[in-house]
């Protein structure tokens, strides 16, 4: 349902926590988690937060998420990085190089497991992130069975040349296409260039080769994190319509 079409007899609370996973490796891994209030029956969408980190900006995102009907989650990816402020964390894991593709996908399989254990849950699981979250978002939904959509907002590092792959990032996603395990809806700003308009057009070439489904969408006079209205790369318009899109794709693929 697009933002701001709910009727007024409609609107429902939610309940909001946090919770424990069992991560990759066993780890303990924090996450928080947004429900809409009922029996449901309520589709789950992960969130992969983006490089600030597990910040305020992700935790209201999965709220606006069960707003419209989804129990949402945001595993803190950076937990074995320690706790602080999110800037700080993450200024921690840029100078140690990152977090590991393999934490990535073992924490947010986790999220999803976590989801479909819900009394409430359908069944049916997406995921979701930006910048980094988005590369993040269709590497698990290519590794691991058990999402049913995927929205790759502006995921950067999806296409990636072999001198940018390392011992933690060791492959390139674009590269997995062929294990893709949902279809996709991509949100990209025209003036990006991390994905560049090349890159995004690579991935789309990937996409039809292997015979995915999907829909890209590409936003002239926006560059990267256009949803971001905490940052001056706000785009109102864009952002409005991606958001739609977002919710529409999940709404397609998860009711």
């Amino acid at each position: 349902m697009p933002w701001n079409a709910t009727t007024t007899n409609a609107v429902v609370g939610m309940t909001t926590s946090n919770v424990t996973l069992t991560g990759y490796n066993g780890d303990a891994v924090h996450a928080y988690a947004a429900i809409p209030e009922g029996a449901g029956p309520f589709p789950g969408v992960v969130m992969t937060h983006a490089a600030p980190g597990w910040d305020e900006y992700s935790r209201e995102f999965v709220r606006r998420l069960a707003d419209h009907g989804f129990m949402a989650i945001v595993p803190n990816l950076y937990e074995r990085f320690g706790q602080g402020a999110p800037d700080e964390v993450a200024a921690k894991v840029r100078n140690e190089g990152g977090v590991p593709d393999a934490s990535v996908i073992g924490d947010a399989e986790a999220a999803m497991k976590w989801l479909k254990a819900q009394p409430q849950s359908n069944g049916k699981v997406g995921v979701t992130g930006p910048c980094s979250g988005g590369r993040h978002a269709v590497l698990v939904a290519s590794s691991v069975p058990g999402f049913d959509a995927v929205v790759d907002m502006w995921g950067g590092g999806v296409v990636a040349a072999p001198e940018q792959l390392n011992e933690k990032r060791p492959l390139a996603v674009i590269d997995l296409t062929p294990q893709l395990n949902a279809p996709i809806l991509g949100l990209f700003g025209n003036d990006d260039m991390g994905p560049s308009p090349a890159q995004v057009n690579q991935h789309e070439e990937a996409l039809k080769a292997a015979g995915k489904t999907y829909q890209f969408h590409r936003y002239d006079g926006a560059g990267h994190g256009f949803f971001h209205y905490h940052n001056p790369s706000y785009r109102q318009q864009q952002a409005m319509d991606g958001w739609d899109k977002l919710l529409a794709w999940f709404d397609q693929y998860l009711r």
